[in-house]
């Protein structure tokens, strides 16, 4: 069950992606619910799926 979750975050973050504060809240959300392994596979894919997404990269911040 927490593998879905995992990838119901990232389906999430993927469409809300084009604004900013939404990336931000729903990064917000997934580091609380998310088991600690998770959450380093998650910022891993972050940087992937941001690393042409400038207005994104303060987001970061959250999983740090």
């Amino acid at each position: 069950m927490a593998r879905a979750m995992f990838e119901y975050t990232k389906t999430v973050l993927k469409k809300v992606s084009f604004n900013s504060e939404l990336f931000c809240k729903e990064l917000e959300k997934a580091v609380k619910r998310l088991l600690p392994h998770e959450i380093k596979e998650l910022e891993i894919w972050v940087r992937k799926f941001t690393s042409n997404k400038p207005e994104l990269y303060a987001c970061l911040a959250i999983i740090k």
